[in-house]
């Protein structure tokens, strides 16, 4: 198994995050990397997110779990590989929000291809995230 885990503070309410999350249609407002998205239905477990990165194919993510104002955790699945992004709010420290994205790469070859596809996929995790606070706070 790989791992990686990132996590911000935001004084923003965990309920502005869960919009921003929720309103998957505009995830591009605040990831730079998304040149185009879609959810087959309500942003809730068993609905598929259809995320295109810029320059790259598409990439079929299926939401697993969500609840409301508290996660959600999306899993794509590739070569024997699952992917598996876990997104939580917890409290933080003086009532602030601590938001974490934690990725888990599980399955064939994990031990061999985590380490090299991982980091890629979680390299614009900071700056995707502080974005992501900013806009929530500025809401």
């Amino acid at each position: 198994m790989w791992t990686y885990e990132h996590s911000v503070e935001t004084n923003a309410a965990p309920e502005a995050i869960w919009g921003l999350w929720a309103d998957v249609e505009h995830w591009a407002d605040w990831n730079a990397d998304i040149a185009r998205i879609r959810i087959d239905g309500p942003f809730e477990a068993g609905s598929e997110i259809v995320m295109t990165p810029a320059g790259d194919d598409p990439v079929h993510l299926l939401v697993a779990e969500a609840t409301v104002n508290e996660l959600f955790v999306d899993e794509a699945r590739f070569d024997g590989l699952l992917l598996r992004t876990i997104h939580r709010l917890t409290p933080g420290e003086r009532d602030r929000t601590r938001v974490t994205y934690r990725m888990e790469i599980t399955g064939t070859g994990a031990d061999d291809l985590g380490p090299r596809i991982g980091p890629a996929v979680t390299a614009d995790w900071p700056q995707t995230m502080t974005a992501l606070v900013k806009l929530a706070q500025d809401a």
